[in-house]
């Protein structure tokens, strides 16, 4: 009879379900790509776009008229131009963690999600570069302000500004990001190719797939190229949000000078990024039958790290009165003071109640493996994080140092149009996604089935007689 020292166990999370084959995985995924779209695909592509056609009137609007349209006054000249800016630029911010850091320390929970993960932060890159190019108010002297490029006329842009650094790691962000995220498409674009019967189709994937024929050397050249690719976006996850934060932490003014910014702008955009991954999540696992490979076990580790950025966000949210008293600045104590009991009271505590309060409810693993219950905490994580980024942006800059020029800021229909026309943007870019790319790693999925496979149908423990 064997002894409890001779029982090995072969326990391994199951992160495919319903006894899917190899075949079952390039079928299920390929499904959306090869079949027309379904009525949900088209009533949420048709919103997206009436949210863009807002959002092409109301930059149209700025652009030609002016930003005078918007509510930005003196003191406060950013308003919703930078809250938009900082918010999509930290919902991009997942995508690198899961695919990058976790594909290094060999995660295999990320497979199911980091295709989606990846492109949402592509597509939040995007529209968040929207947002300092019109706020410029001449978006086409961009190119010419903003890039070190030789010239005759020995004009050089202002490395000692922060605003200058946003455009070099954002650029690079979004280069690294996009480049990565192609990489790891590329063995699931040649499985479409050979899928595809239409010769249009199969013209254009083959194109994308890069002559990729699955042999020793494509994927000994893939894995090198990813690994690399991982290698360097990992730092990025620090640096990217870090630099944004210093938009605000290198200048004076009080409630920005600090340097709890850095740590604390990366804690809240890995907290916003993970909440919109299991927003889109939840939704397209719903949509496109995928909840064979979007499971639970995946969602809930998602919750789990929401929660415990909450949490890194409530301290630096605690941590700043702290500072701001112990400092004994009269000003800094004044700016937080003002913060949670001035005029802007009221955006200040929808962003605690929905940043602190409402993810506790993970501490519960009912409520971290409920679809319904993180779908909700998720969006109003989301809101939370967008009232952050109000809260620091206005309340330090619509009373400064002079009561003379304190002035009350109100967006305008014209800021409400350019915020809500953003998420129709990104959400478009999203939807089109889904439509003509794999929205799962086939290929990483494989390996996982592969594994899970070879400790037997069930997770039982074997033992071993002597």
């Amino acid at each position: 009879m064997a002894t409890p020292s001779d029982v090995i166990p072969f326990h391994s999370e199951v992160y495919v379900t319903g006894d899917k084959t190899l075949k079952d995985v390039n079928q299920d995924v390929s499904n959306p790509l090869e079949n027309f779209p379904t009525k949900i695909w088209w009533v949420c592509f048709s919103f997206a776009l009436f949210a863009i056609a807002i959002w092409a009137f109301t930059v149209t609007a700025v652009v030609v008229t002016g930003q005078g349209v918007l509510g930005l006054n003196q003191p406060n000249g950013w308003g919703t131009d930078i809250t938009n800016f900082v918010f999509w630029v930290g919902i991009g911010h997942a995508g690198t963690l899961i695919s990058a850091i976790l594909f290094l320390f060999r995660q295999k929970w990320r497979t199911a999600i980091n295709r989606s993960a990846e492109a949402m932060t592509i597509f939040a890159v995007i529209t968040a570069l929207t947002f300092p190019l019109l706020h410029t108010g001449r978006p086409w002297y961009a190119c010419f302000w903003l890039l070190p490029y030789p010239n005759q006329r020995h004009l050089w842009v202002n490395f000692r500004s922060p605003l200058l650094w946003d455009v070099f790691a954002v650029s690079t962000y979004f280069t690294i990001s996009l480049v990565f995220w192609f990489v790891g498409l590329i063995p699931d674009l040649a499985s479409v190719r050979d899928r595809s019967k239409n010769s249009i189709r199969k013209f254009i994937y083959t194109i994308l797939s890069l002559g990729w024929r699955g042999s020793n050397k494509n994927w000994s050249h893939y894995e090198m190229a990813y690994m690399i690719l991982a290698g360097l976006s990992a730092p990025l996850v620090l640096s990217v949000h870090t630099i944004v934060s210093f938009d605000f932490a290198v200048s004076v003014i009080p409630g920005w000078h600090t340097t709890i910014f850095p740590p604390y702008f990366v804690a809240g955009a890995i907290f916003s990024g993970f909440a919109m991954v299991v927003t889109l999540l939840v939704i397209m696992r719903e949509v496109f039958h995928f909840k064979n490979y979007i499971t639970l076990e995946h969602l809930e580790k998602m919750n789990k790290v929401i929660l415990a950025t909450g949490m890194i966000v409530g301290y630096a949210y605690s941590c700043e009165f702290f500072i701001a008293w112990y400092s004994g600045s009269p000003f800094e104590r004044f700016a937080f003071i003002n913060r949670a009991f001035g005029p802007y009271w009221w955006a200040y505590w929808i962003m605690a109640s929905c940043n602190v309060l409402v993810p506790q409810i993970f501490w519960f693993r009912a409520a971290r493996r409920s679809i319904p219950t993180m779908f909700v905490v998720s969006l109003f994580v989301n809101v939370g994080m967008w009232f952050e980024r109000y809260v620091i942006v206005v309340t330090s800059l619509h009373r400064d140092f002079l009561p003379s020029s304190w002035s009350y800021y109100a967006p305008t229909w014209y800021d409400w149009g350019w915020t809500f026309g953003s998420f129709g943007l990104f959400f478009a870019l999203f939807l089109l996604f889904v439509r003509f790319l794999p929205t799962i790693a086939m290929a990483e999925v494989k390996g996982v089935l592969a594994q899970q496979k070879s400790h037997g149908s069930s997770h039982q423990e074997v033992s071993v007689h002597g």
